[in-house]
């Protein structure tokens, strides 16, 4: 497998505590781990691929990290559709995004055992117009895993998620539940009802949910 894609069913379900952490145990087994966050929005102090690469001390380029950044805290779409530019040159500007991810996932991947690649928000983010997280998971050519919250709401939420990648025939490896406190009635039995709907196992449970 030379890549993996970490997705979620939501914003702030914790992708990137999840990627650190798989990061550092696959590096702890000797395998070579490139890390890519494609696409990040928000100020550079909230980035999360500046994030990864401070805490993982990548040596990578950030810009093979990172090929699309947005200043704006918004969906990618959201960001260009507020610019004069994407309403002349949409079309020209996502084929160049486009470019730019896949050439840096390439890169990478040449350089390493395994890329480890996070995504931004769900997978139904709107990436650019009838373009969406899922589509980049596919084209990427990449398995998922799935962050999901431990808790209340996880189930639809976390069932939308792998429907929307299955229509896509995206494989799914399976799935984390994050945010996990042991206390909150739901979260007994959230883990066993997903397994049993989708056939997918529930590889493992954090209690902290961060990034």
């Amino acid at each position: 497998m030379p890549g993996l894609f970490i997705t979620g069913t939501d914003t702030g379900v914790g992708k990137t505590f999840v990627t650190i952490l798989l990061a550092q145990a696959l590096a702890s087994e000797g395998i070579k781990v490139g890390v890519m966050k494609p696409i990040s929005t928000g100020p550079a102090s909230e980035d999360d691929a500046r994030t990864l690469k401070k805490r993982l001390k990548l040596k990578d380029q950030l810009k093979l990290i990172n090929p699309v950044h947005y200043k704006k805290p918004l969906a990618p779409l959201a960001t260009e559709i507020e610019s004069r530019k994407w309403r002349v040159e949409s079309g020209k500007l996502r084929e160049e995004n486009r470019k730019l991810i896949s050439k840096a996932y390439r890169q990478l991947e040449k350089k390493h055992d395994l890329v480890l690649v996070e995504g931004i928000g769900g997978v139904l983010v709107p990436i650019w117009e009838n373009y969406f997280v899922a589509d980049l998971i596919k084209e990427l050519e990449l398995p998922a895993l799935i962050v999901a919250r431990a808790g209340l709401g996880t189930i639809n939420h976390t069932l939308l998620t792998i429907e929307a990648l299955k229509r896509r025939k995206v494989p799914i490896l399976g799935l984390a539940l994050n945010g996990f406190s042991g206390k909150e009635l739901s979260e007994k039995s959230n883990a066993r009802i997903i397994e049993k709907i989708s056939g997918l196992p529930v590889l493992f449970q954090l209690s902290q949910i961060s990034g």
